[in-house]
Formats: C-alpha cells, sequence, structure tokens
C-alpha cells in the first residue's frame, strides 16, 4: 500500500435559497447536474429497464408494467419543473419536494397517509482525494420507491446486479425492502471509506516511529475532520432506522423490519470504528507533540551541557582578560593587582586548568548519566 497521505480536499456546498421563502419553494443548487432517469420495474419472473431524461420514460413504463414493483432513479437535480411534475403526479406534499431539492437535510423517516419519505447521506472520496458528501432521498408508495441523487457517480451497482439475477428477497418483498437495500449499501460504503482511513492512521502511526514530522500532525487533523464529517451523517442515520423498524406504517413490513434490525447493528459498529478511530487520531497527534517537546528537551539538554561546562571556563577567561596592569608609569608594583600576569607559563597553566576543569565536568556528567541518549 501506498504509505504517502494525499490531502483531503472537501468539497464545499452552500445554502441555497432566500431568508423567509415560502415553505415548499424548490431551489435548486448552483451547478446542480441534469437529471437522469433510470427505470426498474420487476416481479418474481421478470424485470424490465428504461432510460431518459424526463417524465414520459416514467408513464410509459407504468403502461407497460402494471403488476411490477417500480424502483425509479433520479441522477440529477438540475430540473426543477421534473420534480414538480413528479409530485404532482405521485401527490407529494410540497414540503417533501423543498426536502429533495435542499440537499443539506440529515438523514430521518417522515411518514404521510399513503407514503414515507427519507433521506441519507453517501459520503465517499472522488478521484481527486476530495470528500464528497452528497444527499440521498428516497419516496416509498404502495409499489414503487423513487430515489434521487445528486450525481451520475453509481453508488447502487450491487443493488442491481441483485436485482438482475433476481435471486433472493428483492424482487418479492416490495418496495421497502428496496428501501432497505439502498440504504444498507450506503451504511456498506461508510464501512469501505473507513477501512481506508483505517489504511491510512496505520501509515501515519508507521511513519512516527520511522521519520516523524509535521506531515503527521496535519494529515491526522485531516483524517479527524474527515471522522467528524462522516460522523454527522452515520448518527442521524442510525435514528432514521430506529423510526423505521418501529414504524407502523404498512408500507414497511414485518418482514423487512427484520432486515432492517441487521441494518441498525451494522449503523452502531460503523459508529463504534469512528469513535475509535478518532482516539486512534487523537493519541497520534498528542504522541507526535510529546516527541516534538522530548526532542526540543534533548536539544535543549544538549545546550545546557554545553554551557555549563564552558561557564567556568569563560569566567577564568574573563578575569585574566581584564588586564590590569602590575606596575604603574614609573614602574611601582601595584598592589592587590594580577601577578600572575607576569608569570612564566602562565598561559599554559591557564589552558591546562581550564581543561582540566572541563573534563572534570564532563566525568561528572557522565557519572550522571546526562549523556544517555542523546
Amino acid at each position: 500500500m501506498d504509505s504517502r497521505i494525499k490531502r483531503v480536499r472537501y468539497k464545499v456546498q452552500r445554502h441555497q435559497g432566500n431568508v423567509g421563502d415560502r415553505p415548499g419553494t424548490i431551489v435548486i443548487p448552483d451547478g446542480a447536474l441534469k437529471p437522469h432517469i433510470s427505470m426498474f420495474s420487476y416481479n418474481e419472473t421478470e424485470l424490465v429497464t428504461s432510460e431518459g431524461k424526463d417524465i414520459k420514460v416514467i408513464l410509459n413504463q407504468f403502461k407497460k408494467c402494471d403488476n411490477h414493483t417500480h424502483w425509479i432513479k433520479v441522477n440529477g437535480l438540475g430540473d426543477p419543473a421534473l420534480i414538480e411534475e413528479i409530485g404532482t403526479y405521485l401527490n407529494i406534499n410540497p414540503l417533501v419536494l423543498e426536502d429533495i431539492a435542499n440537499t443539506h437535510q440529515r438523514p430521518k423517516f417522515d411518514e404521510y397517509d399513503t407514503y414515507a419519505f427519507c433521506t441519507s447521506r453517501m459520503v465517499r472520496f472522488n478521484k481527486e482525494d476530495e470528500l464528497v458528501n452528497n444527499q440521498f432521498s428516497a419516496i416509498l408508495k404502495d409499489n414503487l420507491i423513487i430515489s434521487f441523487e445528486e450525481d451520475y457517480e453509481e453508488y447502487f451497482e450491487a443493488v442491481k446486479a441483485r436485482l438482475k439475477a433476481g435471486k433472493g428477497a428483492i424482487r418479492t418483498a416490495g418496495p421497502s425492502y428496496m428501501c432497505y437495500a439502498l440504504t444498507d449499501t450506503i451504511i456498506d460504503n461508510y464501512f469501505m471509506l473507513l477501512a481506508l482511513i483505517g489504511d491510512k492512521l496505520d501509515a501515519i502511526e508507521d511513519k512516527v516511529y520511522t521519520s516523524a514530522d509535521k506531515s503527521i500532525m496535519f494529515n491526522s487533523q485531516q483524517i479527524k475532520r474527515t471522522l467528524i464529517i462522516i460522523r454527522r451523517a452515520s448518527w442521524p442515520e442510525r435514528d432514521k432506522i430506529n423510526d423505521m423498524i418501529r414504524s407502523e406504517s404498512p408500507l414497511i413490513t414485518s418482514e423487512v423490519k427484520l432486515f432492517l434490525r441487521d441494518a441498525y447493528d451494522h449503523c452502531i459498529q460503523a459508529m463504534d470504528l469512528i469513535e475509535n478511530y478518532k482516539e486512534v487520531t487523537s493519541s497520534i497527534i498528542d504522541l507526535y507533540l510529546s516527541m516534538v517537546s522530548n526532542r526540543m528537551n534533548e536539544i535543549m539538554k544538549v545546550l545546557t551541557i554545553i554551557s555549563v561546562i564552558f561557564i567556568p571556563l569563560t569566567f577564568i577567561a574573563g578575569i585574566y582578560g581584564m588586564n590590569f596592569a602590575r606596575q604603574d608609569d614609573k614602574g611601582h608594583v601595584i598592589p592587590d593587582n594580577m601577578p600572575e600576569l607576569y608569570w612564566q607559563h602562565g598561559y599554559v597553566y591557564a589552558i591546562v586548568l581550564m581543561f582540566a576543569i572541563a573534563i572534570f565536568q564532563v566525568f561528572v556528567f557522565w557519572k550522571k548519566g546526562w549523556f544517555n541518549k542523546l
């Protein structure tokens, strides 16, 4: 595995609309992609698919497949007219349509008279190593589920493969099972993302012990921020699934509730991993700062030893460098002035004395263990 850690960039999304807008107003985000509709109509024996860019593809397939369960998959929210047409055709509350277009919803599950509405957060790294946090929305009715995604990225290839294979309960358990399958896939993607983060943390931790530098702190902080974003997505996802399990709506069957309990457990596991990785990240940052502090202490220790050795030497050199004369200009001896200035070999004596003092200090420091692990 490549141990290098790329810089994580975060895709910034701004809230759209104006303060005081009428409730139910559909405001499309800046840069929203034009919708692409994929429709899957299925029963126990048949799967019919079609694609298009307007509501006609939905209406035509409804006519051809009147005894099927339908999954309508809309990628891109760049056409408010299409969202309004779908809402009018399915008799959806305008507040729900507003929540679909406003892509800053937290995961939730809302029940209405004839349908239910849920949202989730899909968090992933794109090809540019940018963290993308997109919204997934779904409307659940008697024989259909219609999902909305912000981009064209394929998140649910595994679900489509299971649908084409026709095995298991995905073709027979109704639209609520499809809602569970999509939700469970989103949670599974959390585990894939956390596995990638775990590998990055292992690489950072290895670097701490081999070639620590300040990039460790920067990369750890970026990962910590990523974990916070995933936590903000997974924490309400748990509450959403719990609301679906406790729902008395006939749209959520008792069979599907058993699967939802399994998804609930997966969500709890993801949250535990997030908390564990956050602790590891904080520990790595603390460890690096401690290592920097210890390294600084070792440097100060070396400088202190050098200073202590040279302090008495500087003291001796300073005394004999004051140059007080032994005799005045008339040749008279001045009392209490340095007689050593006129000693023969005085320079040699001073050098030997200073060298002996230095050797003695080094010996004392060595006996005290000050030179250990410098």
